[in-house]
């Protein structure tokens, strides 16, 4: 459980220190801030989310070998904060290859389409640091490396899926968008038929979301179920329109294209299901309790607000409202930790369970499956 810890800090490390990169890049005259804004999306997409998904990923495996892919993406940050970039991705490299048996191994013992497009996210990843290792820029990977975040979360909503009757063209339409991505990412964002591919791509999975998606009807629900449904939907909306603004502001043609449709994946979509799943993955992963409170929705609108105001920015050249997003986020991103830390619930010593009366049973707890689960 130390371990799991250890690796949950590194990650939280490398979103501090990405975020704090990111910052530099809009403008914010910060001690330190020009080294880590060249290591900003790599420190995000493999020190962050690498690290969470990967020791996700280990812990519904149960394989020793599995926690592997955390330790090295947590050691390849690392290594990139110590000042040696070569060594901290070719770490990140060896991660994802760990992270892609992982999920080869989920896939053998459960052939799916949804273990399928684990893997399909897992071997994103691993193209991309591989592509980027060898020289290519971030924009270059980007395509990868984004795809990698969107078929992780897209294959476990379908396996979520199974929960509601099968509808004609379901796995069709979702296998159309897997396929795009594929496309899209070989070409490159930067190119104007990669960039219409993959903008494509995300409205089709967009649509298939929308359509055949759990939360259709779990947002019509309570508490906590309703907050994740919440969660979801708006990230659902921020993919479509990045899909959108791949295809009206091809990165190729126009000057803030390429920044408006990645953090309208990245922050709108990506984190927006970070903050839907985090109440079930960190109980799952950490072994805790924590409490829903419906303060939490303060910092999801904030983080909204935050990419409302990074794509309005980009879209109309207005820097105030682009500057302006980076601290907005870091406010959300914070606020939404410090709820949560603030809702762990302490498990009782065993010295007390044997002197208290017991406690009413809790709901029932959610463990990875299978697949990895990114949310309930």
């Amino acid at each position: 459980m130390r371990l799991r810890l250890g690796f949950l800090g590194l990650g939280a490390l490398a979103m501090l220190t990405g975020l704090y990169g990111g910052l530099w890049r809009l403008g914010l005259d910060l001690p330190g801030g020009s080294g880590l804004a060249e290591l900003h999306g790599a420190l995000l997409i493999c020190g962050l989310f690498g690290t969470v998904i990967g020791l996700e990923r280990a812990v519904a495996l149960g394989r020793d070998w599995a926690f592997l892919a955390p330790g090295l993406s947590g050691l390849g940050t690392l290594l990139m904060l110590s000042g040696a970039p070569l060594a901290g991705a070719a770490a990140y490299a060896l991660a994802a290859a760990v992270l892609l048996a992982a999920t080869l191994t989920i896939a053998a013992a459960q052939p799916a389409v949804f273990t399928g497009t684990l893997v399909a996210g897992a071997l994103a990843w691993l193209t991309g640091t591989v592509l980027w290792l060898s020289g290519s820029t971030v924009p270059e990977v980007a395509g990868w490396w984004l795809g990698f975040l969107i078929l992780t979360i897209a294959g476990e909503r379908l396996e979520l899926g199974r929960l509601m009757a099968v509808k004609r063209g379901s796995e069709a339409l979702f296998l159309l968008g897997v396929a795009l991505i594929a496309a899209g990412a070989h070409n490159g964002l930067m190119s104007p038929n990669g960039a219409t591919l993959y903008g494509l791509a995300l409205l089709v999975l967009t649509a298939w979301l929308i359509r055949h998606d759990v939360v259709r009807h779990t947002v019509r629900q309570a508490g906590q179920t309703r907050f994740m449904a919440i969660c979801m939907i708006a990230g659902y909306g921020w993919l479509g329109a990045a899909g959108g603004l791949l295809l009206a502001m091809p990165p190729a043609e126009t000057a803030f294209g390429y920044d408006a449709a990645l953090h309208a994946v990245l922050i709108g979509f990506v984190f927006s299901m970070v903050f839907g799943h985090a109440l079930i993955i960190l109980p799952a992963v950490a072994r805790v309790r924590i409490a829903y409170r419906p303060a939490l929705y303060g910092p999801l609108v904030l983080l909204h607000a935050a990419v409302l105001l990074r794509v309005a920015g980009d879209v109309l050249a207005w820097q105030p409202g682009r500057a302006w997003s980076g601290p907005l986020t870091l406010v959300a991103l914070l606020g939404f930790v410090g709820l949560i830390v603030g809702g762990i619930v302490r498990r009782p010593r065993r010295s007390d369970a044997r002197t208290t009366a017991p406690a009413p049973a809790p709901a029932a707890p959610v463990t990875p499956g299978p697949a990895a689960n990114h949310g309930r």
